[in-house]
């Protein structure tokens, strides 16, 4: 062993999570290392090929928010984009974008290779270096060491990875890749709690085997879709993907193999992911369902792989052609790459803070898959608030906790570090009891002050979002103080517009509350203030409604009183005869950080929140 070099954050995977976290402590001006088992394979996409979807797409937009990189190479690379959810109201609309997966990881990769600050290394870290519960480095296999502040755990699906096709079973990672297995052994030394999860992903087949004929095609939509607010250019709408339907014969097929399923036949010990289950679990949990759809979606321009989405399976290889060949438009395909099931190695995430460092470990942090959750999204989501505290810690300033009624990301580490997750955890829009305020159309009003605040924004963003919310107000403004009077002319205009006369006098903002009523339609009869599309957005949807955003956020000030009520860290909660037994237990584990988090842990009750709150007024 030899000491290579020193750096201030180490980030061990260069997943979503990964890039995140190295992008964010370098660009705060962290001497930053980012470590890979594979080069080729950082920013890869082992499932889906797409970004976004439902919640998802909120947190897209709030990692742009905030100044990370996912939002902005999605818009550059991906080929088709759709919002979610145009039926519904704002609150739970969401962009989806199909990726081209190799597009997305080279300009992924290029950003990293030429960010200042940022070292990228093709290494397999064993070990991590721990003295006196603080964190001094890592060493990898190639016998070297690197000393380090802080170190961000960002290992994905890795730890311990075992890849399962029906009977087929080896140690691995994702798409092939190695298992990091040393590594979790290491953890366990170090004492750290781990669980096992499983996840799955479906087979890819040769487009030239398809018959497209026999699927309903999926366009994308036109127009202005884009996950970053730095993106000005239109949808980059290349390609189409097609939906088409399990039927009785793939469920009969299914049900006779039913026995050969790793899942029923104790080869899978890991916990799969609840909402995204493989084909067999769904022929088993929805036995009365005629059929499942699935969407076959391409992996990128330059290659004729097509992902099936909605039949992940770990099924032996001859089940998975069998089955394939029932489906409409699939009768003739061939499987490029069998679907299979990883088993993998997380850690327990009620070990942390809520900013995603180690609570016995000073200067370890750990984002992502390897903090129980599921998904690209979320993983970039913890990787960039845990690449800002790692800064934090070494350059000593404030961390960044984000609330739960401010952010999906706030609500998606509250979840994990409160309540901790028995599955895959997946983000989703009613785990948010402020929805009407995360929406994911006012992202960058929520967070980008934070990102100015720390040094995140760059000035390109800083000026977009200055001018973008002197629009919103000077348009606001002009709305609620402008009166208009009811006259044959302004009627004869209203209705030609298809908004309706008016009988009494009213202001401009009244008018903007009705339904199919929009800033283009009105500055088209009145002479409004010139603004952007993105700007006379959130005009609309505040306006219209005005009433139910001022009731959550007057909810959400009253009970954010409660997360600004800090327990002191070394409060022993044993010593507190008034709390109830499982209440101490609770609480001594987790140690919240504010009477908010108290109240969100199971098995600590309203009454157990009154003896804390007593407590701190009479020791404060």
């Amino acid at each position: 062993m030899f000491t290579a070099d020193k750096y201030e954050v180490i980030v061990i995977g260069a997943g979503h999570a990964g890039i995140e976290a190295a992008l964010a402590a370098a660009r705060l001006g962290c001497k930053t290392l980012l470590t890979t088992l594979s080069l080729e394979n950082l920013a890869m996409m082992p499932c889906n090929p797409s970004i976004g979807g439902s919640a998802k797409g909120h947190l897209v937009r709030e990692v742009d928010a905030l100044g990370g990189e996912m939002g902005i190479i999605a818009d550059e690379t991906c080929i088709q984009f759709r919002t979610l959810n145009t039926g519904k109201g704002f609150a739970v609309q969401a962009l989806r974008a199909q990726a081209d997966k190799k597009i997305y990881q080279a300009a992924m990769k290029k950003v990293c290779e030429n960010t200042p600050n940022l070292d990228l290394k093709q290494l397999l870290i064993e070990n991590i270096l721990v003295e006196e519960n603080k964190i001094v480095g890592v060493t990898c296999e190639t016998g070297e060491t690197f000393l380090s502040d802080a170190v961000i755990l960002a290992s994905g699906t890795y730890l311990s990875g075992r890849i399962i096709i029906g009977e087929s079973i080896f140690d691995g990672g994702p798409n092939g890749q190695r298992a990091a297995t040393k590594l979790s052994n290491a953890l366990k030394n170090l004492g750290v709690q781990l669980m096992r999860f499983k996840t799955g992903t479906p087979a890819r087949v040769d487009a030239r085997t398809l018959d497209f004929s026999k699927m309903e095609i999926q366009r994308g939509d036109e127009g202005m879709q884009n996950f970053s607010f730095m993106t000005d250019a239109p949808a980059n709408n290349q390609i189409c993907c097609y939906l088409t339907y399990t039927n009785e014969r793939t469920h009969e097929i299914l049900r006779k193999n039913l026995h050969r399923a790793p899942m029923a036949n104790g080869i899978i010990e890991g916990v799969g992911p609840r909402y995204c289950p493989s084909i067999e679990s769904k022929i088993i949990r929805f036995p009365d369902k005629e059929r499942h759809q699935l969407f076959l979606e391409p992996e990128g321009l330059n290659t004729n792989e097509y992902y099936v989405q909605g039949m992940s399976t770990s099924m032996p290889a001859d089940v998975q052609i069998e089955f394939l060949h029932t489906i409409p438009g699939l009768e003739n395909a061939k499987i490029m790459r069998h679907g299979y099931a990883i088993e993998y190695d997380c850690i327990d995430p009620l070990q942390l803070k809520p900013t995603l460092e180690f609570k016995n470990i000073a200067g370890f942090f750990s984002a992502g898959q390897s903090n129980g959750s599921s998904g690209y999204e979320e993983a970039a989501a913890q990787g960039i608030i845990a690449g800002i505290n790692a800064a934090a810690l070494v350059k000593k300033f404030e961390p960044l906790i984000l609330k739960r009624s401010e952010s999906y990301i706030g609500v998606l580490i509250d979840d994990l570090v409160t309540k901790g997750t028995a599955e895959p955890y997946r983000m989703m829009t009613s785990r948010a009891e402020y929805r009407l305020l995360l929406r994911q159309d006012n992202a960058d009003l929520r967070l980008t002050p934070y990102a100015i605040k720390i040094g995140l924004a760059s000035n390109e963003r800083i000026k977009k979002f200055e001018t973008k919310l002197a629009e919103i107000n000077s348009a606001t403004k002009f709305l609620t103080e402008t009166k208009i009077t009811p006259s044959a002319e302004i009627n004869q205009k209203l209705s030609a517009a298809g908004i309706g006369e008016i009988k009494t006098s009213m202001q401009l903002a009244e008018l903007m509350r009705r339904p199919n009523v929009t800033y283009e339609k009105l500055s088209a009869i009145f002479d409004l203030p010139k603004i952007s599309s993105f700007a006379a957005t959130q005009v609309e949807i505040s306006l219209f409604y005005e009433g139910y955003i001022k009731k959550q956020s007057e909810l959400a000030e009253k009970l954010d009183k409660l997360e600004n009520k800090i327990i002191p860290e070394n409060i022993d909660y044993h010593a507190m005869q008034n709390l109830r037994v499982e209440a101490r237990e609770k609480l001594s584990e987790i140690r919240p950080r504010s009477i908010g988090q108290a109240s969100r842990i199971s098995g600590v009750s309203p009454a157990d929140i009154s003896v804390l709150i007593v407590w701190l007024e009479t020791f404060k």
